[in-house]
């Protein structure tokens, strides 16, 4: 099957095809102003490179930052909130605490509506569904008139407990789409149909202000494709790391704020089949952030929330908050293009700000004059100026060393060497922090894992991060350079459906359970077989639980079956056993509550073979050398210079040593040794030599 996979991320653009068995890959600058330039390029130069005519391509499968940084960089539609009287400050009380206690200054992130555009309707909704107040529709014209004369561009509708029965949503829809004809309108009963009003209404808020220019874009790429001579549908990667259609990506772009990091996340847990390895940590670094991903027993962890656009250097709360199917993972502002400098109390810092694509690194000779992670890692000598993203882009050395030494090494008295050194170390030190505290969050270790490195910078920055966290063993995949992209095109069609009912176990009705999942099965079924009308599917059902009286739920994972009269007895099972998972110790006496239900449907993948026994070693000695600046001797020492290509299944490459691709670079620090598997993936493995 000839199929082609498009990441764009906030510096590179990675575009990946394969057609009978074969790969073909490139790396572009992104275009930020016209996102589908950088598109065309890529695609086009990949089609150069197999041969093959647009016509013969079989599916689009595409990833995306567009919705992220439209919220992050608030370029999102002038958007009118709808929502019931009393509630229209929902979105500045939020959760009614300071996210950073200390900070007498703290600002929060101001709402994504203004307090002009938030309208309140007399109306009203118990919890358990029934109207208390009837919607007044006379009020509704009164509020489309305002909505028109503030000319929006979308409206979100986020009405209390619609997520329990949502005629009222539905009604304020059918009148202001009679009175702005054209005007896009999110519903928070169909974005998000969970409990929490401040979680639900802020992540409809979100999907109504980038679904304008969601909307636009998609319908732009769809119309170009079709000019150049494509004659397959477009399916795009949602944040769960499933594809959709490009119809449900438009009425719900939120659900594709990590469609990137996602796709990285489906190649890791394959990759983790392919070397039998249950107990993974995927790094996946490029050109603007970090994402670090835990992956048990072949499966990434999932969770239904997320934050975006966190104003305090990635501080928890101090973002908008969203409730959508996600793979759980830690990002940080530490990619190739993460500035560095020096702050008040002459510390290096480096990012969350980035230099992107434009005007990038300064290295880069575009015009920019910063100095990032790229500049420092050439300055270390560990890039080939003449060969960066294949000879696409020449680096500029003397750029590079020139931005460091003025916003790092004068500051610091610092050679324009140690100022790199400092910006690498720093950068390293602040993913392996980030990494620590994410698995410390969900009970777990590092120190045990294989790391499964991909994305343009992380093959260079793997070695010392595996150092600092205490893992043994890291693998870089073929391809590492365009991970992402490659994930696309192992992702599985699937959609996923959230209901929040409330229900105690001690009143528990399998009818009533039975009689949701199969109402939640259906949507998912219609929404996937848009994608493929064909292909077996397969469900995963999952109940949050909390004990009675608890503020927050717990996931628990049950049978796919009808459930019977007796399973309520196996939920409460299901729940001691998973809170004991996660806490280590249950709380008698109290009793169990359901409060959302969720379902996730997919069309069965096949899961790839466990990979064959790699031949005897034989060590490698190559007859290029240079000399790299060591970050932990602050010296330089001799490295080995090794071309990928030039490696066979088998061979050992002892570290220290660069070895170089298209794409990437893959640092074997003095303290790991290199082994080229049957698979070509690399395996870096700690030794007792340095």
């Amino acid at each position: 099957m000839r199929r082609l996979a498009i990441d764009i991320g906030g510096t590179f653009t990675d575009v990946v095809l394969e057609a009978e068995g074969r790969r073909f890959s490139t790396k572009v600058l992104t275009t930020p102003k016209a996102p589908e330039e950088g598109f065309l390029e890529g695609t086009m130069a990949v089609l150069k490179k197999s041969g093959l005519a647009p016509g013969q391509i079989e599916a689009v499968i595409h990833g995306t930052t567009l919705a992220t940084n439209a919220i992050i960089e608030r370029r999102g539609a002038r958007v009118g909130l709808i929502t019931t009287a009393g509630f229209r400050d929902c979105l500045e009380i939020a959760y009614e605490h300071r996210f950073e206690q200390t900070d007498l200054n703290m600002i929060r992130p101001p709402p994504l509506v203004p307090r002009t555009l938030r309208l309140e309707l007399p109306e009203r909704m118990a919890a358990d569904g029934t109207i208390v107040t009837p919607l007044d529709e006379a009020a509704v014209l009164k509020v489309a008139d305002q909505l028109r004369g503030a000319q929006v561009e979308a409206v979100a509708v986020g009405l209390l407990h619609s997520y329990a029965n949502d005629t009222h949503e539905r009604r304020i829809r059918e009148l202001i789409t009679a009175s702005l004809p054209g005007i896009p309108i999110s519903l928070s009963s169909q974005v998000s149909p969970e409990i929490r009003e401040y979680d639900r209404i802020s992540t409809t808020v979100a999907n109504a202000y980038v679904r304008p220019q969601m909307e636009g874009y998609l319908t732009r790429l769809k119309r170009i494709l079709a000019e150049r001579g494509f004659t397959c549908g477009l399916l795009m990667i949602t944040s769960s790391g499933a594809m959709t259609t490009l119809e449900t990506a438009c009425e719900f772009p939120i659900r594709l704020v990590e469609s990137g990091p996602a796709g990285g996340a489906v190649l890791a847990s394959n990759l983790s089949v392919e070397l039998d390895a249950t107990r993974v940590v995927s790094f996946d670094m490029g050109g603007t952030t970090a994402k670090i991903c835990l992956i048990d027993n072949f499966r990434p962890l999932h969770a239904r929330t997320f934050e975006v656009a966190r104003a305090y250097r990635f501080l928890k709360g101090s973002g908008y908050p969203l409730r959508i199917p996600v793979i759980e993972m830690v990002e940080i502002g530490a990619g190739g293009g993460s500035i560095a400098a020096v702050d008040d109390l002459s510390r290096v810092t480096v990012g969350p700000q980035s230099a992107s694509s434009v005007p990038g690194p300064a290295c880069y000779g575009l015009g920019g004059t910063k100095p990032t992670v790229t500049d420092a890692d050439l300055t270390l000598g560990r890039l080939e100026p003449n060969f960066f993203a294949g000879g696409k882009i020449k680096l500029d050395a003397p750029a590079a060393q020139g931005a460091l030494n003025e916003a790092v090494g004068q500051p610091l008295n610092l050679t324009p060497q140690q100022a790199a050194a400092g910006v690498a170390e720093i950068v390293d030190e602040n993913m392996a922090n980030a990494a620590r505290v994410h698995a410390i969050e969900w009970g777990k270790e590092l120190a045990d894992r294989t790391m499964i490195a991909f994305g343009g910078a992380a093959p260079l920055h793997a070695a010392r991060l595996a150092e600092k966290c205490g893992i043994r063993r890291v693998v870089i995949p073929t391809g590492a350079g365009v991970g992402s992209a490659i994930g696309f095109l192992q992702a599985p069609v699937g959609y996923d459906v959230t209901r929040s009912r409330y229900l105690q176990l001690s009143a528990f009705s399998a009818e009533f359970v039975n009689s949701l999942f199969a109402e939640m099965s259906a949507e998912a079924t219609a929404s996937i077989r848009l994608a493929s009308p064909s292909g077996l599917i397969e469900e995963r059902r999952t109940a949050y639980m909390r004990y009675r009286g608890q503020g927050h739920e717990i996931d628990v994972e049950l049978p796919t079956r009808a459930l019977t009269a007796t399973d309520g007895a196996l939920l409460e099972k299901l729940f001691l056993e998973r809170y004991t998972e996660l806490f280590g110790r249950t709380i008698p006496n109290l009793g169990t509550e359901v409060m959302t239900w969720s379902l996730s449907a997919a069309i069965a993948v096949m899961r790839p073979s466990k990979l064959p026994p790699t031949p005897s070693a034989k060590p490698y000695v190559g007859d290029t050398r240079r000399a790299i600046f060591d970050t932990e001797l602050l010296r330089p020492i001799d490295y080995q210079i090794v071309r990928r290509d030039q490696l066979v299944p088998g061979v050992v490459v002892r570290g220290p040593a660069i070895i170089v691709e298209e794409e990437t670079s893959t640092l074997v620090s003095r303290h790991f040794d290199a082994t080229i598997l049957s698979s070509g993936y690399i395996e870096l493995t700690r030794n007792d030599h340095a």
